[in-house]
């Protein structure tokens, strides 16, 4: 094999890749004894013609294109990777020359890794970012677990329904004194203020009794996801059953004793501020990392190919199918009912795809400027902390930290490039 590669313009690099007439040879005999099966020849049972005679039936040139199939994918990544090219696209094929007893020759342009030409990246300015835990957050937070140990009572007849309790309603939805599909429901369960129905529906639902009717007006709004209702106007005919009130606990020594480890309220209260403290540590550095990296990529320049951000975007769209799947749902069904179509979401999508790309770029290339070395450490602990990262449900942490396969290192390296970088940019910021 031997290998011309041309530089063009637009981050395109042209290899002329030349294969001995022997290597070819050996693709049509592979090709050959593949197919043998297929081909029918007058004379013989099918299958079993010689190739010879299979190729002076069918015409020389019908083993080419299995052949060429069978021994250009190696020959192509072995080079690409002897002149280190670092491809992100898939090669258009020109075959210049294919015929049996001759070399093989054709050529390959495929998109590469733009280079990048940095700015500025060491001593950025940025403003150190703190957030104090509050008394209130602390509140809140002992709230919300009074709130998941609530129990729920049902009220009499002469409980008024306010914003917070739950009413069980039987409804029907009309449009120009005509019912439509989707707006009858019954004992459905609406706690009122979760914002859940049409703007201002629950809340002319406040101050009822359980056995009450009323005529609740709304206005669907422009952008709901049914065409036939988007702007029009509504009465829902609704009857209140029942109203459920959520009972919520003291928040004492004793309550702390029932749903915690503690003994008492303020080691609780100790407890709470120490987590938030350190989930607001985390929020800070996060924040302050984002702040510099865009700081960094704005002083820095670089050309992205579009396949680059195409293939961003096709990820994810990729993640949001999965997403939807978990979901029972498909992605055309999600693109209904939103309206949009598969062009609207990758346009959307587009400037997201275009900052990420940079920044992983920009970020590799301060890697390679300042040599950085990955340990063995380092992919010992990242490997530890993605597999900590999926809690009870994920793989044994010990054994993936001991044997992780050479895809996970090989993505593990990938993302402590980018890791290390910030590390870096972070070190050196004023």
């Amino acid at each position: 094999m031997s290998v011309k590669v041309e530089k063009l313009e637009n981050n395109l690099v042209k290899l002329e890749i030349t294969i001995e007439a022997e290597k070819f040879e050996e693709g049509l005999e592979k090709a050959y004894f593949r197919n043998a099966k297929y081909f029918n020849v007058p004379g013989f049972r099918k299958g079993k013609a010689p190739r010879s005679v299979v190729e002076k039936h069918y015409g020389e040139s019908i083993l080419y294109e299995d052949a060429f199939n069978i021994i250009v994918p190696d020959i192509y990544e072995e080079a690409i990777a002897e002149n280190n090219i670092e491809a992100v696209s898939h090669p258009e094929i020109d075959i210049t020359q294919m015929e049996k007893g001759k070399d093989l020759i054709f050529t390959a342009t495929v998109t590469v890794k733009p280079e990048v030409k940095l700015g500025k990246y060491k001593g950025i300015k940025i403003e150190k970012k703190e957030y104090p835990v509050t008394e209130e957050e602390i509140e809140k937070e002992l709230n919300e677990m009074a709130d998941k140990n609530s129990r729920i009572i049902t009220g009499d007849e002469n409980t008024v329904l306010e914003k917070g309790n739950t009413a069980v309603i039987d409804f029907e939805g009309f449009v120009d004194d005509k019912a439509f599909d989707g707006g009858k429901g019954e004992n459905y369960s609406l706690e009122i203020g979760s914002n859940t129905f049409i703007p201002g529906f629950e809340d002319q639902l406040i101050g009822l009794k359980a056995g009450e009717e009323t005529d609740v007006n709304v206005t669907f709004p422009e952008n709901y996801f049914s065409t036939e209702l988007a702007g029009k106007p509504a009465v829902f005919k609704v009857k209140v059953n029942e109203i459920k009130i959520k009972e919520l606990p003291a928040i004492d020594d004793e309550f702390v004793k029932d749903v915690s480890e503690f003994d008492t309220l303020d080691e609780l209260k100790a407890d709470i501020k120490k987590r938030l403290e350190e989930e607001n540590a985390k929020k800070a550095k996060y924040e302050m990392e984002e702040e510099a990296i865009k700081a960094v990529c704005e002083k820095a320049e670089v050309e992205i190919p579009h396949v680059m951000i195409h293939n961003e975007i096709d990820g994810y769209i990729q993640d949001m199918e999965q997403r939807l799947s978990y979901q029972g749902m498909k992605l055309e069904t999600y693109l209904q009912l939103m309206g949009k179509t598969l062009a609207d979401v990758e346009s959307e999508y587009h400037e997201r795809a275009e900052v990420n790309v940079k920044t992983k770029l920009v970020l590799e290339a301060i890697f390679n400027a300042e040599n950085i070395e990955i340990t063995d450490k380092d992919i010992e602990d990242k490997i530890r902390d993605i597999a900590e990262s999926y809690g009870s449900a994920g793989p044994n942490v010990e054994e993936l930290v001991k044997n992780p396969t050479d895809q996970m290192k090989e993505y593990v390296k990938e993302e402590l490039k980018y890791d290390l970088a910030v590390k870096f940019i972070m070190d050196n910021i004023k």
